[in-house]
């Protein structure tokens, strides 16, 4: 298990190396000069010039990686042209924010995805089949900005359970902080619920009419541990992969979303340092995205193995 978790960190040094690379170099592909839109309206060619050289975009752009990547390894992503703060001030101001909300909605997507999806395979062709499939259509179909518009409608202004907007840290208050997530967490989580709850299906069904499953009914064991220790055990590699790499997206700021429940998520960030041409912000919290994407990856093949022993060989 040591070796090939070792293994896996390796073969991540070239990828992060590469993700760093096309990070920076498809940053310069954004169209407008950074330093126009910091000197303001008058634009002085002087005022121009110093800000060319504080942030070094007078430099040749290989010159400017590796001044980047030497700072990243620092702990040093650089500082917001807009603001003049720290970058990594910035994503760690809005970590905690995405990460609360991503967690609820991975919560809920996996509570109502693979429950669905099991009740789907082990009741096929009945009543709780159809349904299960009616729900993941729906939650296919349905736009969040829709969804977000109609919960705020009902469980905020019709019935007045839920704040409509707006955020709570948790640590200065737990309820409010739930009450104010709760809804845009379930529009997150109902679009990757219904996703999960198909491949849970599709999984469960192949491993229902596996070899092994048939050989543990035959030893007379309860139809409840045939599903959940051998079938369901089995049916999660696939599942977990696709978590992680929905957990990911959500990591990454659900935009509208976060625009809709006025959440000060990664979404706003992101969109922000785009519109001001904000380099060092941009590379910064795409870094940040793209190791947490790569970082989950592992995740997922280290979970492989903890659930199907067939893999520890």
């Amino acid at each position: 298990m040591l070796t090939f978790l070792a293994k896996r960190i390796l073969q991540l040094i070239p990828t992060l190396f590469f993700v760093s690379v096309l990070i920076f170099s498809l940053q310069q592909l954004l169209p407008g000069d950074p330093a126009l839109i910091m000197a303001g309206e008058d634009r002085d060619p002087a005022v121009i010039e110093q800000i060319r050289k504080q942030y070094r975009l007078d430099q040749p752009i290989p010159v400017q990686y590796v001044f980047w990547v030497k700072g990243v390894l620092s702990g040093d992503l650089g500082e917001s042209m807009r603001n003049k703060q720290k970058v990594l001030d910035l994503v760690l101001q809005k970590l905690p924010v995405t990460m609360q909300l991503a967690s609820m909605a991975i919560i809920i997507a996996l509570s109502i995805g693979i429950t669905a999806g099991v009740i789907s395979a082990v009741y096929k062709d009945t009543p709780w089949d159809y349904a299960a499939n009616v729900f993941a259509l729906w939650g296919l179909s349905t736009p969040n900005f829709w969804l977000g518009i109609m919960l705020i409608f009902l469980f905020s202004v019709q019935l007045g359970w839920l704040p409509p907007s707006g955020y709570v840290p948790l640590t200065e208050d737990w309820r409010q902080s739930l009450a104010t997530t709760i809804m845009p967490a379930f529009v997150l989580g109902n679009a990757i619920a219904a996703v999960l709850m198909r491949h849970t299906r599709s999984a469960m069904l192949q491993a229902l009419n596996s070899d092994y499953v048939r050989t543990a009914r035959a030893k007379g064991l309860l139809e409840r541990s045939v599903i959940l220790k051998h079938a369901m055990r089995n049916a999660l590699t696939p599942v977990i992969t696709l978590g992680a790499l929905e957990f990911g997206t959500l990591l990454s700021g659900a935009v509208l979303t976060e625009q809709i429940f006025t959440i000060p998520g990664f979404g706003k960030l992101i969109i922000d340092a785009v519109f001001n041409r904000d380099y060092a912000v941009v590379q910064g919290v795409v870094l940040v995205t793209a190791t947490t994407y790569i970082t989950l990856n592992l995740l997922a093949d280290v979970l492989y193995v903890l659930v199907n022993p067939r893999l520890r060989a």
